[in-house]
Order: structure tokens, then C-alpha cells, then sequence
């Protein structure tokens, strides 16, 4: 009879226990950096339907809820799912298609690459990317001479590191119909003894990007997948593309839509009149994965390159000034434009006399307007005062890629000399002015993985530990400024705080599992930092073997 009692009490006592609620998966064991606006920890979250449901313990959760699966972080850290601010995804993926130049040493070692790839391609038209003059003994820029030599019949381009200029061969000038007498606005088209040496710099690079064979919707599509998977590994679940077409944020779309490509994307419109016709006429694009909702402009060429524009000559050259790729007049007329639309105006500026010129038309177009989270992409080069162009009414925003700042430091003084040095890469005082500060790679331009671009913000070094005290480490970055400039300021710049950037309830379910917890170990250990596994959505998208 006593037996029959309890078994009719435990009975009672479990038909009043709440029913657990469904949940789909739980994340327990963690060490859960939320980036919410206490920067709180926790060691457990539950995800439902792509959304985070829930944020605490594990032993409350797992009783709570009735969970699908369950992803054991087995005390590893969790951060938010890590947002590359600006980068070409696009471009890393049509890279991965081309002669990869980077980290070559001589050109000797390009030459070699080029011709194995031909061996192996048998390209009509031999294209690479990644070469950087500044890495070689001779820091001179290459001719077209050994080029002309190996390849008389294929046309051969070569674009550096950075973008802003190429290396062509006489084959390539042939089809593309430049002499010693092109003269093309915003750019250079370096001679040597009245002819050209096959030095491209910035605007006439066009005329040479013409003359490429027709890029097929199967190579973008498989050039955006190729670029992705990389992405996924290295922990990115946001990727802000610094221009694109129309054609290829269509593509991209397309390929979110049919379930192929789960990476989300913030999309910059590249600045051609036909795309800028075309959005400005139909307006911002949303959807859960794709943000189409300003558009990239490129003020001036690179500081590698000497393409940068700066107000006094460059430091290394005497009488040479750098080249705006757009002028300070038809910056105002696009500024103008896009601040009566809801569009922000992303800008790409490097010099100083560049930055002004950016800086001066978002002020004038946006006089009176708040919260426009217009967007200084690179901010590189500063002078003293123009610093307080940015503030807290969050209409101009910087974007910085702090990796620039550390494969720069060996020869970038001897560009702009020892005062001029002292605006450069100065991620703090920006952070200071404008309140918040977005961080990304620029990649393919420099690697993908966020964990340098972490490392370089607070250590201020590369990846040999040079140099021993770190680089201007008066515009170094907190290690939690760091991490909040790699998701939820960088949400912030892509007007999607309330949905990303942190974990807290509500938000997409998109979080980061690394091997270390990078707020605590030794800063020589932050390069070292693994993925183990990238969630979108509650969706595990990449998890390391």
C-alpha cells in the first residue's frame, strides 16, 4: 500500500511539472562572450527557429527546454558570429581562379609562378593578383620586359596586392590599345624612355579590364562558393563586399534563396551610373541574408602604389602628389545624390588630402541629418584636425582594416615622413571621435582570417612578433574594443544591430566557436586562434575536422 502511495505522488508531482518547451539547439559549456552593452559572459544559450531564444546555464536551460540537438562547446569560447566589415568576396573568389601572387618575394618568384600556372591552365589570358614590390630587395616596380620574353602572343596582367595598379605585358597593351600617348583621368600610365613600362596605375587599369574574357555566370557562381567555404572556416558569418555589380548581387541572391549560399552578405553598389541608376530608382534591397543599401566610391588610389592622394608631395618622391580617382567636385555631386535617398555613401580613402575631400562633401550633404552611418572606408591617413569631422551623431563613420596598418608599418613613414606618420592608422582617436569603429581585412588584399585582424588591432604587430613594442600603440585597440569592431559595431555600420553583432535574445542565432579565449591569453597566442566551428542561423556551417 505504501508503495502504491509514492508511485500515485510522483505521479501528481510530475503531471504539475511545466511541460519542456521545444527548442532546436542548445550551445552548453561555453564560454559565451555576448557583446551586449554589459559585455556580460554566460556558458549556455538555446536557439529556435534561426533566433536566440534564450541566454544563462546550462543546468536552468536543459531543464527548461526540450532540445533537438545539442553542440558541446566542451569550454571553449563562443563570440558573435564575426563580421568582416570590408572585404571583396567576390574578388577572393575570381582570385582563387587566377595566378595567386601573394607573398612572393622577388619577381623572379612571380615569373615562376605565372609560367608554372600556365603550364598547368593553358589560359588565353593569363590574370593574377598579390604581388607587392615593397616585399623584394628591389622595391622598384617591375617592367614589362621578362613578361614580353616568356609570353610574346598571351596577354599577361598582373595586379598588385592592393588593387591600384598592374603589371601588363605588351601583348595586353596591344589589345587594349594603349601607347605612350593614352591619357586617361585618375591614373597613370608609367613611361620610361617615351614608352610604357607595363605599370597600370588606378583609372587606365579599366582599359585593360575591358580586354578580359567574358566572366560566365557558371565561374561567378562557382568563384562566390570557392570564397565562401573559406570564409565559413575562418569563422565569418557576415561579409561586407566593398563593390559590386548588379549582376553579381542578383547572382548572389539567387544562390541565398536556393539554399546554396548560407554566408550573409552586406552589399556596397559599386559606383557605375547604371547600378547607381537602377537602386536609386528601386531602393534598399533586404532579406535576412542580403543588405543592399549603399554604395562603394573610390576617392584615391593606394599608398603602396604611391596612388594615394596627400596635400604635400609624397616624403619618397618630390613633386608627386597621388591622383583622386574622383574629384573633390563630383564627390559633392554624389554625396548630394545619395543623401536624398536612404543609401549611405561609402568612401575609399587613403590620403590625407583624400580623406578631406570625402570628409568636407558627407559634412555638406548631410547638414541638418542624423544617424546616416555614412562610412570612411580605410580612414588611413589623417591630418591633425580633420580628425573631429567624426563624432557621436553617427553620421560619418570610420571603417578600418587593422592588418593594413602592419604589413604597411616597414615602409609607410618613408611615404609620408615622420609628422604626417602620426595620422596614419590612428584606430584609436577614431574610435575616440566617431563612438564606434568598424574592422574588417580588405581581403583578398590581405588574408581572410579575422584572428589577424584581431591580433593587429591590440598588439599593433605582425606575425613574426615585430615590431617588439607594437606599432604606434597609442591607436591600439581594447581587446573588447577589438571584438566589438568585429560584430556588433560593425552590425552598427551596416544598420543591422538589431538583428546580428550580439548574442542576446531575439537576434539571428550566429555565433563563432574558437579554441582560445581570446580575451585572456597571451597576445602572441591570438594569431594562433582556430576556428572549430561556424553557426548561422542555429545552422552549423563549418566545424573543424
Amino acid at each position: 500500500m505504501q508503495k502504491l502511495l509514492f508511485l500515485l505522488l510522483a505521479i501528481a508531482i510530475a503531471s504539475c511539472a511545466p511541460e519542456k518547451i521545444p527548442a532546436d539547439l542548445l550551445i552548453k559549456n561555453a564560454t559565451i562572450y555576448t557583446v551586449d552593452k554589459d559585455f556580460s559572459t554566460a556558458n549556455a544559450l538555446v536557439v529556435k527557429d534561426g533566433k536566440i531564444l534564450e541566454i544563462g546555464l546550462k543546468p536552468e536551460l536543459e531543464l527548461k527546454y526540450k532540445i533537438k540537438e545539442t553542440y558541446d562547446a566542451k569550454g571553449n569560447t563562443v563570440v558573435p558570429g564575426l563580421i568582416d566589415a570590408h572585404a571583396h568576396l567576390y574578388g577572393l573568389g575570381m582570385s582563387l581562379q587566377q595566378v595567386d601572387l601573394v607573398g612572393t618575394t622577388s619577381f623572379e618568384e612571380i615569373l615562376g609562378r605565372v609560367v608554372a600556372f600556365q603550364e598547368e591552365k593553358n589560359m588565353p589570358y593569363i590574370i593574377g593578383r598579390g604581388w607587392d614590390q615593397n616585399d623584394w630587395d628591389d622595391k622598384s616596380f617591375p617592367t614589362k620586359k621578362e613578361l614580353d620574353s616568356l609570353f610574346p602572343n598571351t596577354p599577361v596582367s598582373l595586379r598588385r596586392i592592393d588593387g591600384h595598379a598592374m603589371l601588363v605585358n605588351s601583348k595586353a597593351l596591344e589589345l587594349a590599345g594603349i601607347t605612350s600617348k593614352t591619357k586617361v583621368a585618375g591614373g597613370e600610365i608609367v613611361l620610361e624612355n617615351g614608352e610604357p613600362t607595363g605599370i597600370i596605375v588606378d583609372a587606365p587599369m579599366r582599359l585593360i579590364g575591358k580586354t578580359f574574357p567574358e566572366i560566365t555566370a557558371e565561374v561567378s557562381t562557382e568563384a562566390l562558393l570557392e570564397a565562401e567555404k573559406l570564409c565559413l572556416q575562418y569563422g565569418l558569418t557576415t561579409v561586407d563586399d566593398a563593390g559590386l555589380d548588379r549582376n553579381i548581387i542578383e547572382l548572389i541572391d539567387a544562390l541565398q534563396k536556393e539554399g546554396k549560399f548560407k554566408l550573409r552578405m552586406y552589399a556596397m553598389v559599386s559606383n557605375s551610373p547604371q547600378n547607381r541608376d537602377y537602386y536609386l530608382s528601386n531602393g534598399i534591397y533586404k532579406t535576412e541574408r542580403l543588405n543592399v543599401r549603399s554604395f562603394k566610391v573610390y576617392a584615391d588610389g593606394a599608398l603602396g602604389s604611391r596612388g594615394a592622394a596627400m596635400r604635400e608631395p609624397y616624403s619618397d618622391m618630390p613633386h608627386h602628389f597621388g591622383a583622386m580617382i574622383t574629384t573633390a567636385d563630383s564627390l559633392d555631386y554624389l554625396a548630394q545624390k545619395i543623401a536624398a535617398s536612404e543609401f549611405q555613401m561609402n568612401t575609399h580613402a587613403i590620403g590625407d588630402s583624400a580623406n578631406i575631400a570625402v570628409l568636407r562633401a558627407y559634412k555638406k550633404a548631410l547638414e541638418g541629418k542624423t544617424d546616416r552611418r555614412w562610412r570612411v572606408e580605410h580612414a588611413q591617413i589623417i591630418s591633425a584636425g580633420d580628425f573631429n569631422y567624426f563624432d557621436d551623431n553617427n553620421n560619418i563613420l570610420p571603417s578600418v582594416q587593422p592588418t593594413h596598418a602592419t604589413s604597411d608599418m616597414y615602409w609607410a613613414e618613408d611615404r609620408v615622413g615622420a609628422e604626417r606618420i602620426k595620422g596614419a592608422y590612428a584606430y584609436k582617436e577614431l574610435l575616440d571621435k566617431a563612438g564606434s569603429i568598424a574592422l574588417g581585412t580588405d581581403f583578398p588584399v590581405e588574408q581572410v582570417n579575422p584572428m589577424y585582424t584581431f591580433y593587429a588591432a591590440v598588439a599593433r604587430k605582425d606575425l613574426k612578433n615585430y615590431p617588439e613594442n607594437g606599432f604606434q600603440m597609442k591607436d591600439a585597440l581594447t581587446r573588447e574594443e577589438a571584438l566589438k569592431g568585429m560584430t556588433i559595431w560593425a552590425a552598427f555600420a551596416n544598420f543591422e544591430e538589431n538583428e546580428k553583432g550580439s548574442i542576446e535574445v531575439g537576434k539571428f542565432a550566429d555565433f563563432t566557436v574558437l579554441d582560445k579565449d581570446i580575451m585572456n591569453v597571451d597576445d602572441k597566442e591570438l594569431p594562433n586562434t582556430k576556428v572549430l566551428a561556424t553557426f548561422i542561423n542555429g545552422e552549423m556551417v563549418y566545424q573543424a575536422k
